[in-house]
């Protein structure tokens, strides 16, 4: 069981370097995600399901969504603002 633990933990290290280092901002949403993910699973391995299951809905459900839905929405705003300048040239 140690072993899985560690498993876990470096691959939250790693989640936690990519994000930082990701130059894509939809790649560092699907990155954080799966840290959430992860760090759900540790909980439920430290016998804290409460945590577990608000992590799992706050961290990778809501918060990723929401920045999923942020990310649509600048692209529109940026292809809008995009087609705008080329029109007026």
């Amino acid at each position: 069981m140690i072993i899985i633990e560690w498993i876990l933990l470096i691959f939250l290290i790693v989640c936690a370097i990519a994000v930082s280092i990701s130059r894509s901002l939809l790649n560092s949403v699907i990155i954080f995600m799966s840290y959430s993910l992860v760090m759900a699973v540790i909980w439920i391995l430290l016998q804290s399901p409460d945590l577990a299951i608000t992590e799992a809905a706050v961290g990778a459900g809501v918060t990723s969504t929401l920045f999923y839905l942020a990310l649509k929405r600048i692209g529109r705003q940026h292809e809008a603002a995009k087609d705008k300048s080329d029109s007026k040239n």
